[in-house]
């Protein structure tokens, strides 16, 4: 028998053996990116996020989610959830410090991050996960909002609807968005204005956040909450500075970008930090 029939023996046997397993085992890491296209779970192995007492100022959202998702890492029923509001708020902080929290007791619950653009590969994420009956899983989007146009939306009812195969038992949702109908008030109405059935014109695309069993709010900032924050963040990096002089220095720095939030408490502490020679 010549060699070229021996290779091409040998390419037929390859192709109708089983295709190996690339399920990953979730042991490698607690946190995961979704990259389609090839399809890939990246492991996370240091997770960018603050401690859950840092967040101050959103007490009710946090025990809120932080009930919920307890509960569903220890294999009960829990709530998809819908985090929405102003900016800076700590809405994905939020998401990273109770999944930290979980950890922290032991629990089997593994973060899975999935940008809005790569929705529309939810389905064969969803059937990975579902094959890790061993680990429960926070499936992560953040940012979220979609365009008049945007079709991807219809992606995500997969995962809150489940459709006929359902979603995983062991898959929850959490998205954060700046909208509250994760899709701009104008197109909203502009749609209502235009359409034949006004009512039906946008059901579909603002339903789709009655889809979230929770709906946490975050709202803006008052100056106490914000000063708060700025010596909560002092008191957990050893900073030390005169509280009057804090007090100043923080103040002009949030006048001078015009808002109050906890992202620019942050901001203002990693400036302070840094002239005191203090690493974050």
């Amino acid at each position: 028998m010549s060699k070229k029939v021996l290779i091409r023996i040998a390419e037929a046997l390859e192709r109708m053996a089983p295709a190996p397993d690339k399920r990953p085992s979730f042991t490698e890491a607690s946190a995961y990116v979704w990259h389609p296209d090839p399809d890939r779970l990246e492991p996370v192995a240091d997770v960018a996020r603050v401690d859950l007492v840092q967040l101050i100022g959103i007490d009710r959202a946090r025990d809120t989610l932080l009930a919920n998702t307890l509960q569903f890492a220890r294999g009960h029923a829990a709530n998809n959830a819908l985090l929405w509001g102003s900016r800076g708020m700590g809405k994905s902080s939020l998401v990273k410090a109770v999944h930290a929290e979980a950890l922290s007791q032991g629990l089997p619950l593994v973060l899975v991050e999935i940008a809005r653009e790569d929705l529309g590969s939810v389905s064969r994420l969803l059937a990975i996960l579902g094959h890790a009956k061993d680990r429960r899983f926070v499936l992560f989007s953040d940012d979220l909002s979609f365009s008049h146009d945007d079709t991807q939306y219809k992606s995500l009812k997969a995962v809150l609807d489940g459709g006929i195969a359902g979603r995983p038992s062991n898959v929850i949702l959490y998205a954060t968005s700046n909208r509250r109908h994760l899709m701009p008030r104008d197109m909203i109405d502009n749609e209502r204005s235009t359409a034949i059935h006004p009512g039906e014109a946008v059901e579909e695309k603002v339903s789709l956040s009655d889809r979230f069993g929770l709906w946490l709010g975050f709202h803006p900032c008052s100056q106490d909450e914000y000063l708060s924050m700025v010596e909560g963040y002092c008191n957990a990096y050893g900073v030390t500075v005169p509280e009057e002089q804090l007090r100043a220095e923080a103040i002009e720095w949030q006048a001078t970008r015009g808002s109050r939030s906890g992202r620019v408490a942050w901001q203002f502490f990693t400036d302070l930090a840094g002239r005191q020679g203090i690493n974050v």
